[in-house]
């Protein structure tokens, strides 16, 4: 099957997979070819990709996700989010640090847009890390 992970930034993937697991708002799913169709929203979280059929755990590539929708239709799957990152592409010192903000910023939130939009921040950056932590033990 084909996956497209697309971003505001352009694609980020459009290959041949074997699997897709995408955090779905209604819980994590797995997509193997010839799913059945299916549109719906992702949440933020991590993506997670295995390319062909024999590789192991340690082989799946990581991509932190921002919320977006999923359509699965007939060996096609497209992910259209604001941002994908792979966890090569995260800096984990930046993001450590970002978490701490966010965190901040969540625990003196004055009304509830800026406690929304905290917790938006923690997620994503909470996700980030998980995926550049993901990375480094495929590395090792």
């Amino acid at each position: 099957m084909n996956l497209e992970l697309i971003t505001l930034a352009g694609v980020k993937i459009n290959e041949p997979v074997y699997e897709v697991m995408i955090p779905a708002i209604d819980g994590d799913i797995a997509v193997f070819p010839n799913h059945e169709p299916l549109v719906t929203l992702a949440k933020t979280g991590v993506i997670s990709v295995r390319r062909l059929k024999s590789d192991s755990e340690a082989q799946l590539e990581h991509y932190a996700i921002t919320g977006g929708i999923v359509e699965i239709s007939g060996d096609n799957v497209r992910v259209l989010v604001d941002e994908a990152e792979h966890g090569s592409d995260i800096v984990v010192t930046e993001s450590q640090l970002a978490l701490e903000r966010a965190q901040k910023m969540r625990d003196e939130a004055k009304d509830q847009i800026e406690l929304e939009k905290a917790h938006q921040l923690v997620d994503r950056h909470a996700v980030r890390l998980k995926v550049a932590d993901l990375h480094r033990r495929r590395r090792h």
